[in-house]
């Protein structure tokens, strides 16, 4: 396999994990209609903490940098938290 092969297989895997990000912000209006439902706040730190320690056990599995898989969830949940506060109207305030 060409270095050009390898190349275009992660570019493939790239355009899917920027589709995944996609639908899994795109999930957010989900969400944030299910804390209302059930008087959760928008910022559900037990959630978090659930979510993070999944996803630190899947990476130690699979012999991945489980601190770096940590902080790439740590951007994917605060844009959806971030999305949830724009769609319930209580966005970032602009300096």
């Amino acid at each position: 396999m060409s270095l050009k092969d390898v190349r275009e297989k992660i570019q493939n895997i790239d355009d899917q994990i920027v589709e995944l990000i996609a639908q899994r912000t795109n999930l957010a209006e989900d969400v944030l209609e299910e804390k209302k439902k059930e008087g959760i706040g928008i910022d559900d730190e037990e959630q978090r903490e659930i979510v993070l320690n999944r996803m630190v056990e899947a990476a130690t599995e699979r012999n991945l940098d489980a601190g770096a898989v940590k902080q790439i969830y740590e951007i994917l949940i605060e844009m959806n938290v971030e999305r949830q506060r724009e769609l319930s109207g209580k966005g970032k305030l602009q300096p």
